[in-house]
């Protein structure tokens, strides 16, 4: 290996110390942005050249060398940075010239356009996995629109409700997840490159069309945010926690109702794992890791909020810290998604266990109240009415059917006490009603496959 060479230091006296390298140098994870910092030079070596600073000649070298660097991956030492490696290993291909690539430029806006170019690609792949999840939620919520199950609120039984329409609840918060994918995406396209150190490149670059050839909608419009902001990787963050947060949500629904406790679902054989001593033992581990991964989500978000809360305008070395927390959330989309989409495809239902559990009459008494309601009664009555009905059928041993008519319920009452009709009566948009269910993921799915067909940038 070459010794390494920072693109700094000519006014330094002492050679840097192994223990400010230990602490100051990225490389080992910054490498990661080999492919951008690529594309980012290369487009400003061609911006360098219509700007006349350099020969078409010393653009095409310089340009044909960059892709010569893209081409092996960058060590995970031996450079302060990805941005120093590149810059050494295009020497080793083209001589001095290489010293003229940083014309006009900095770290500062050179790492921004990087990470710019790094995100909407990451916001880009979260997105499409996110797609993939709900669109297996909203297929399973057409084929199980009348499956009937126990809906809870504060963990107890509270109404009946369909399992398809417990998909869609999923549905829509990883529909609000794409939302804020691409809310993130449209504010993330904006190139900062040509910000410089801070206060622009003194060079008469056309910044909008570079910012056109990197693929951006615009360039950012000052030079002092440009290298500071860091929005877009909090915008990732935030929104990689909040899908992480929802998809928790649903693997604590999912462990519960397959537990031996409710056996309302089962985990297909390849989605979980073993014990080491229990042979009976089938454990979601997937679910498990999807809550774990949410938690650690959410800490890396508040950590760059504090971190980023008090800083001087303009760039500060703190910033370096961004990178790992960005790189991690990537990494952990990139499992959690399909992983949890095989799941929702391949749950089995045991349908006669989910229905019995529907079936309880309690859940149904709210039904019952409204039967009464429906004479004209004043629902706190009729709620009243049903409340001693309870109390009376719990000192019995009986079921609320059971007891005959009388309190201030009526024979013609008790119809209400069926689970099918209970369901059917609550079509409501938005509602439980199978048949209000299997519209809304037909919607659904409508809705889930234009958004995979528009084009994101």
């Amino acid at each position: 290996m070459t010794a390494r060479a920072n693109l700094w230091g000519g006014g330094f006296e002492e050679k840097t110390s192994a223990r400010l390298s230990r602490l100051n140098d990225s490389l080992a994870f910054d490498r990661a942005l080999l492919a951008e910092d690529v594309e980012g030079s290369i487009a400003w070596a061609q911006a360098l050249g219509r700007a006349r600073m350099l020969s078409p000649r010393e653009a095409r070298r310089l340009v044909a060398g960059l892709e010569k660097v893209a081409r092996r991956a960058a060590p995970r030492r031996g450079h302060e940075d990805v941005h120093s490696y590149v810059e050494a290993a295009l020497a080793r291909h083209i001589g001095p010239l290489a010293g003229k690539l940083h014309t006009g430029r900095s770290r500062n806006d050179q790492v921004a356009v990087d990470l710019r170019l790094w995100l909407k690609r990451a916001l880009a792949q979260g997105r499409r996995g996110l797609l993939e999840v709900a669109a297996a939620l909203a297929r399973r919520a057409r084929r199980e629109a009348a499956t009937a199950m126990p809906g809870y609120t504060h963990g107890r039984r509270a109404e009946p409700v369909t399992f398809g329409h417990w998909c869609l609840a999923y549905v829509e918060m990883l529909r609000r997840d794409v939302s804020r994918f691409d809310d993130a995406l449209s504010r993330a396209d904006e190139c900062p490159l040509g910000s410089a150190a801070l206060a622009g490149t003194p060079l008469p670059v056309d910044r909008r069309a570079l910012a056109r050839r990197l693929g951006f909608a615009r360039p950012t419009a000052n030079s002092l945010d440009a290298v500071s902001d860091r929005d877009a990787v909090l915008d990732y963050l935030h929104s990689g926690a909040m899908a992480l947060s929802h998809l928790s949500r649903f693997a604590e629904d999912v462990i519960a109702f397959s537990s031996d406790e409710h056996a309302f679902l089962a985990l297909p054989d390849r989605l979980a794992t073993g014990s080491s001593r229990m042979p009976q033992k089938k454990n979601p581990d997937l679910l498990e890791l999807v809550r774990g991964h949410a938690a650690r989500a959410a800490g890396d978000l508040a950590g760059l909020l504090a971190l980023v809360k008090g800083l001087p305008l303009a760039y500060d070395k703190d910033l370096q810290l961004d990178k790992e927390p960005a790189f991690r959330m990537r990494e952990t989309l990139s499992a959690v998604l399909p992983a949890v989409a095989e799941l929702a495809a391949s749950l089995r239902l045991d349908r006669a266990k989910m229905r019995a559990a529907a079936g309880d009459e309690r859940l149904l008494a709210a039904d019952l109240a409204d039967a009464i309601a429906r004479r004209g009664v004043p629902f706190r009555e009729a709620h009243a009415a049903v409340g001693r009905r309870l109390a009376r059928a719990r000192r019995a041993g009986a079921s609320l059917g059971d007891l005959p008519p009388g309190d201030g319920v009526e024979a013609r009452d008790l119809e209400a006490l069926d689970l099918d009709r209970a369901l059917a009566r609550r079509g409501a948009f938005g509602g439980t009603a199978p048949a209000r269910v299997r519209q809304a993921a037909r919607e659904a799915a409508r809705s889930i496959a234009a958004a995979r067909l528009r084009r994101v940038r």
